[in-house]
C-alpha cells in the first residue's frame, strides 16, 4: 500500500481542547499512524482512505487538506493480518507535529511487542495534548501503556471478552462503533474507522468533504458514534462475551444450522453453562436464539429479495419451505408469502418469543 507524506462524538464528552488546534497555513487534519504486527488492513485502508479523499479536490489524492504519515522506531515494514506489508514513511519524532496520532491494531497476538520507544512516543504525545486514536485493538496498547485509565473505550463486541480478561478496572464500550471521551478516541474497527475518520474530517474541514470521502466509498452516509455494531440483531443486543460469542457461531452456521451441544463444545462450555447464560442475558434460549436469527434472516430475503420460499428455506437451514411457513408463522402470525403480498395481519411483532 502506497501512501503520501507529507469528531461523531458519544455527546457527552467534550471534544478535546487540543483537536482543533488553529493553523495559519497547510493541511488542516494531520494523523499520524503507528501499526501493530499483524493489524487489521481494512480498518486502516478504511481511515485512511477518508483522509485521502477528503484531502484534495475531486480524486488527484494530494495530501493538501489532510496530511498523514506511517511513524516507526525502525522504519521495518510492518505487515498486517492479511499478510500485506505497509513501509512507513518517517521516524518517531515530534508528536505535536500531528493533530492526533492513531494506533491500529489488530490479532491480539500482535499486541505483545510493541515496543518500548511507541509507548514513550504515545506518552509525550498525551503530554503535548496531541488526543490519541485507538483503531480495533488500538485501545489495547493504549491501555497497556497506562494512557485510558479513567476513560471509557470502544471495543468491538466480539474482543469484549478479550478486554475484560487482560484490563481490570476498565469498562469497553462494546454497542457502538466509536467512542469520544475528551481526548481519546477510540473505535471498534473494520467500516467504522471510516466513520470515525469522517467525524474528524467533519469537524476539522467540513461536512461537504467528509461526505464526499464516504460518498466516493460507496458509503451512504456518515454514522454518528452511538449506533450499534453491526452483526448482531437489536433484539439480541447484549453485552455477555460468552452470549456474544455463541450468537457469532450461530451466525456462521445458518444454513447448516449445528447443535447448543456443539456451539458449547467449539466455546469450552457445557451446554448446561451455555443455557444459564442465554437465560441471563436475553431471557430466552439458544435453541429459540438461533431459530431467531434464522427467521430474522429469512424475512429481511423476503422483503428484500427475489429470491423463492423454497430457496429462502434452504439458505437460512430449514428443511424445506413448509418448515420455514410453520415456523415463521409461529413467530410472525402470518406465512412467509404474506411478505410478498404485502397482507400483514397487525404488522410484524418485534418481540414474540421463539419457538
Amino acid at each position: 500500500m502506497t501512501n503520501q507524506s507529507a469528531r461523531p462524538v458519544a455527546r457527552s464528552f467534550p471534544v478535546a481542547a487540543g483537536a482543533l488546534r488553529p493553523r495559519e497555513s497547510g493541511p488542516k487534519l494531520t494523523v499520524g499512524f503507528i501499526l501493530t504486527r499483524k493489524f487489521t488492513l481494512c480498518a486502516f485502508a478504511n481511515f485512511v482512505d477518508v483522509l485521502r479523499l477528503a484531502a484534495d479536490e475531486g480524486d488527484r489524492s494530494r495530501p493538501i487538506m489532510c496530511r498523514w504519515s506511517v511513524l516507526s522506531d525502525t522504519m521495518d515494514a510492518v505487515t498486517s493480518s492479511s499478510g500485506v506489508s505497509v513501509q512507513p514513511h518517517e521516524r518517531l519524532g515530534d508528536p505535536a507535529k500531528f493533530d492526533y496520532i492513531a494506533v491500529i491494531g489488530g490479532l491480539a497476538d500482535g499486541l505483545e511487542n510493541v515496543s518500548h520507544a511507541y509507548k514513550q512516543y504515545l506518552h509525550r504525545a498525551s503530554d503535548a495534548g496531541v488526543p490519541l486514536i485507538g483503531v480495533c485493538t488500538g485501545a489495547f496498547v493504549l491501555h497497556r501503556a497506562g494512557l485510558l485509565d479513567g476513560y471509557k473505550c470502544c471495543v468491538s463486541w466480539f474482543h469484549h471478552r478479550d478486554f475484560l480478561e487482560q484490563f481490570d478496572g476498565l469498562n469497553p464500550v462494546s454497542n457502538q462503533i466509536f467512542v469520544v471521551d475528551r481526548d481519546r478516541l477510540t473505535c471498534s474497527g473494520g467500516a467504522s474507522s471510516a466513520h470515525l475518520a469522517a467525524h474528524l474530517v467533519e469537524k476539522h474541514i467540513g461536512r461537504s468533504q467528509a461526505n464526499k470521502s464516504l460518498h466516493i466509498m460507496i458509503i451512504d452516509q456518515a454514522l454518528q458514534a452511538d449506533k450499534p455494531q453491526p452483526g448482531l440483531p437489536l433484539s439480541l443486543s447484549t453485552d455477555n462475551p460468552i452470549v456474544l460469542r455463541a450468537l457469532l457461531i450461530m451466525q456462521q452456521h445458518i444454513d447448516m444450522p449445528i447443535s447448543v451441544a456443539e456451539i458449547a463444545r467449539r466455546m469450552g462450555n457445557s451446554k448446561r453453562q451455555l443455557e444459564r447464560h442465554f437465560r441471563t442475558a436475553l431471557d430466552t434460549s439458544p435453541q429459540a436464539a438461533f431459530m431467531g436469527l434464522r427467521l430474522s434472516l429469512a424475512r429481511h430475503m423476503l422483503e428484500n429479495s427475489d429470491k423463492s420460499v423454497s430457496m429462502i428455506s434452504v439458505e437460512c437451514g430449514f428443511c424445506d419451505s413448509s418448515h420455514l411457513s410453520r415456523m415463521f408463522r409461529r413467530r410472525y402470525g402470518c406465512p412467509p408469502q404474506a411478505v410478498r403480498g404485502g397482507v400483514v395481519p397487525g404488522g410484524f411483532p418485534d418481540e414474540v418469543a421463539m419457538g
